[in-house]
């Protein structure tokens, strides 16, 4: 598992922001945690999960304490590892006091050879301006029509190379019509194919799970442009609920 984290980094193809190198940063802040990740198959959940405690480390140093254990435990109803969450929330605070910029974006590229790691960063005070932005935002509801759900959604169509896929496993489905699957996202997604190029395995995953949980059957060298080639993927950007009922949400 640390050769599968750490090798998504690229090596010495790495791309570095000017100045401090925050991708070989993040490297090193991953490296002590990787067996805490081994049972996570898709290099963007971990990316996500030590963004996350890094910003959250900064947010440590720079609050009173006590204040930032509001943010921790709110994610508690997310089904967060809030152990792993704390350990590396402190390992940031002490052993990286000093790298005081936020990571707001990363960028894996694909190549023929390492994947090339780009990061991008924001000083505190921008961080912590656009984050209080953010809520305001959030916290108007006169911007929301009625049954409006601040969501988007990315609707995925099986193409042809996916119904072969199945075809191959399963003859006996060989005309089977596959149902269209929607997954919301935040409507704070401005970049949907950037967003995809991070999640599209994810997405991917969940496509042939539906059908095989035997992952030894999944193609194992799966990457962006082969994706695009399996699926048809539609957005919309609006999204309104008309029932009266409750979202359920397990």
């Amino acid at each position: 598992m640390k050769n599968k984290v750490i090798n998504l980094f690229g090596g010495k193809n790495t791309v570095q922001n000017q100045g401090v190198k925050y991708s070989t940063l993040l490297e090193q802040f991953l490296t002590p945690f990787v067996k805490d990740f081994d049972d996570i198959d898709n290099y963007e959940d971990i990316f996500d999960f030590a963004i996350k405690a890094w910003n959250l480390g900064n947010m440590k140093i720079l609050l009173p304490e006590g204040n930032s254990d509001a943010a921790i435990n709110a994610l508690k109803e997310k089904n967060v590892d809030t152990a792993l969450l704390n350990r590396m929330i402190d390992y940031k605070a002490t052993k990286f006091k000093e790298h005081a910029n936020f990571i707001v974006d990363y960028e894996l590229k694909e190549t023929s050879g390492d994947p090339i790691l780009s990061v991008v960063t924001q000083e505190k005070e921008a961080y912590i301006a656009s984050m209080l932005g953010n809520l305001e935002d959030h916290d108007s509801e006169d911007d929301f029509d009625e049954n409006f759900i601040n969501r988007s959604a990315i609707i995925i169509k099986p193409l042809q190379p996916f119904a072969d896929w199945i075809s191959n496993l399963y003859p006996e489905n060989a005309d089977e019509k596959f149902e269209v699957n929607t997954y919301l996202i935040s409507e704070d997604v401005e970049d949907v194919e950037a967003w995809l190029k991070k999640k599209y395995d994810t997405l991917f995953m969940l496509e042939l799970e539906a059908w095989c949980t035997n992952k030894k059957e999944w193609p194992q060298k799966r990457n962006f442009k082969m994706f695009k080639q399996w699926f048809q993927i539609n957005l919309s950007t609006m999204v309104y609920d008309l029932e009266k009922e409750p979202v359920y949400k397990s």
